[in-house]
């Protein structure tokens, strides 16, 4: 449980984190966000002696075409999550991280070909509604929720379909998109676009701690997943959008009218609905095992 609340807890924090990064822009941040989480991912599996992990998992195409689009899902992600919190919509990236799973059970149906039980089709279909409510608000489609959702949700899905651990699975991912990133950064610096080396040793800091503040929570993370129930798991994930929620509205003072606010009532509805059905789900699980187990009485 410290873990998992370490874990989210520190991702929820995230939007007080990156705009100490301007003014960098999103794609110098994302690169140098791949490219220190390399160096220090890479220094853990050092320590930790966890290189043949790695060597393991590339010698199969299947899982280095998985991690290939794995990479530049999360790196997309990235650069969303970025973009949204230095312009100054923290509450909509909050709303990503809150619709996730339920775009998530969406993906399950349409690619895994699993089928919905009754309450997570209504779950879906009030967060359906909300999505609505919030696009008569917005006047447009939150964008930046969505894509976030949807790209976090297929990340997940190629997750699944590979069985590398976190650590040396990060380092793939990252070494991956490490020759993109070196050349970003050349092309910002040789234009004059860059400002990490021109906004002090602080700033240039900063930066480098922007790997460690990835890789940490991904780490902390994979030692929750192995320890608690996955469904105690999928409840400590609404810490990290709650908090992000916070602190777009009482620390950025970002506006929240009513039609917003009902959108997002709309939308913890759903995951009120989601997160009931996937605990009767689970102890019926637990239920039906332990009956399995336990002998009938001669």
């Amino acid at each position: 449980m410290a873990f998992g609340l370490a874990a989210y807890g520190l991702w929820g924090l995230f939007p007080l984190y990156f705009p100490l990064l301007e003014p960098a822009g999103g794609l110098e941040i994302v690169a140098h966000r791949v490219l220190w989480s390399l160096v220090f991912v890479a220094l853990v599996l050092t320590v930790a002696r966890r290189w043949r992990l790695v060597r393991a998992a590339v010698t199969e195409l299947r899982t280095v075409l998985i991690l290939v689009g794995a990479a530049l899902l999360i790196s997309g992600n990235w650069l969303i999550f970025v973009y949204g919190v230095n312009s100054g919509q923290v509450v909509e990236t909050s709303l990503g991280y809150f619709i996730n799973p339920l775009v998530s059970v969406l993906l399950a149906v349409v690619v895994l070909r699993e089928r919905l039980r009754r309450l997570q089709w209504v779950a879906v279909g009030i967060a359906a509604v909300a999505v609505a409510v919030l696009t008569v608000d917005y006047g447009r489609p939150p964008w930046i929720a969505l894509s976030l959702a949807v790209t976090f949700a297929l990340y997940g899905l190629l997750k699944k379909l590979v069985r590398v651990e976190s650590a040396p699975g990060l380092f793939l991912e990252t070494a991956l998109v490490a020759l993109p990133a070196v050349v970003v950064l050349a092309l910002l610096h040789t234009r004059g676009l860059a400002a990490t080396g021109d906004e002090g040793t602080g700033h240039l800091l900063l930066m480098m701690g922007s790997g460690v503040a990835t890789a940490v929570p991904l780490l902390l993370f994979a030692a929750a997943a192995r320890r608690v129930p996955l469904s105690t798991v999928g409840l400590l994930q609404y810490l990290t959008p709650l908090m992000q929620l916070a602190i777009g509205v009482f620390v950025y003072g970002e506006p929240m009218p009513p039609a917003r606010l009902a959108g997002f009532a709309i939308v913890w509805v759903a995951l009120a609905v989601f997160t009931v059905d996937s605990l009767r789900n689970a102890r019926a699980v637990r239920r039906r095992a332990l009956a399995e187990v336990v002998p009938e009485p001669v």
